[in-house]
């Protein structure tokens, strides 16, 4: 196996092939992560996102082809989840210290008061119109629920165009496997990156990953937030989602931290293993692997 790795969107890559990747494909590849980031990315002011969150009257903003599955898929998880998975969590990310600096400090608490007392939803406050948003006043979109898993779909997709069958594209533990034959993948546990607490089997589909530790700060404070309240979730602590694409398995690792399965399933094809404060774990009766004692 041939492998490339490299830096992208603030996390670190492996796409390993059965032939090497020429120069023109590496840097096809790396320009599609880049257009990605220059219109999703609230971590740099000459995105698109970022201009929706410094318009102060709002207005129409024309996002690429790209978003209109994204943002469908966005549409679903809102739906499904009662409204706890919204893009528009970045303003409660920003304000626990989630930043575009990384400050990592929380505003005051009357400061997220009283942004709760009005508090940004996908459902009232964006007007969509194919790939276009229209705003009424600046939002803070970020689409970490389930952006880098759709990501890692485009990539697969030109590896697909330059005529790779058999490959791995690995987003930093969003990962989707395409071949005959399958490859096995450990679940790692979420307090301890030398341990693992199960194996999953996959071939031709995605899996992808969610835990409360990998973006921790201060007492309680991370990157999985109910956008319903903007407090970060406690019950579960880590989720792994298997399905045929890695931005569905990539959004319903976030979506399990707040919902359950059964429900998931009413609108999604899955299979998953998700672990509990406590230390216990469930796995769904279709997960193709097992979980260790």
């Amino acid at each position: 196996m041939f492998t490339f790795s490299f830096k992208a969107i603030g996390t670190q890559w492996e796409i390993e092939t059965y032939e090497p990747l020429v120069r023109g494909q590496q840097q096809r590849i790396l320009r599609r992560i880049e257009e990605f980031d220059t219109t999703y990315s609230r971590f740099r002011p000459d995105s698109l996102v970022s201009r929706v969150a410094a318009a102060p009257e709002g207005g129409c903003f024309d996002f690429p082809d790209d978003s209109l599955a994204l943002f469908d898929l966005y549409d679903r998880l809102h739906m499904a989840t009662a409204g706890a998975v919204d893009p528009l969590v970045g303003r409660d990310l920003e304000l626990l210290g989630y930043d575009r600096t990384y400050s990592l400090t929380p505003a005051p608490h009357l400061v997220r008061e009283e942004y709760a007392r009005g508090r940004a939803s996908w459902s009232k406050d964006i007007i969509r119109d194919g790939t276009s948003l229209v705003t009424r006043c600046p939002l803070v979109i970020d689409v970490g629920a389930a952006g880098k898993g759709y990501l890692v779909d485009i990539v697969s997709e030109i590896l697909r165009e330059a005529g790779f069958n058999q490959f791995v594209v690995d987003g930093s533990g969003d990962l989707r496997h395409s071949g005959d034959s399958s490859i096995r993948v450990g679940l790692e546990h979420p307090f301890d990156p030398l341990l693992a607490i199960g194996v999953a089997n996959l071939q031709d589909c995605a899996l992808c990953a969610s835990a409360i530790a990998r973006r921790a700060w201060g007492d309680g404070l991370h990157h999985v937030l109910d956008a319903r309240t903007g407090v970060p979730v406690r019950n579960v602590v880590a989720t792994w989602v298997v399905a045929d694409e890695a931005a569905i398995a990539d959004g319903l690792a976030t979506a399990l931290f707040f919902t359950r399965a059964d429900q998931l399933a009413e609108v999604f094809r899955f299979s998953y293993v998700r672990m509990f404060a406590d230390g216990r774990a469930d796995i769904s009766q279709n997960f193709d692997g097992k979980l260790f004692s």
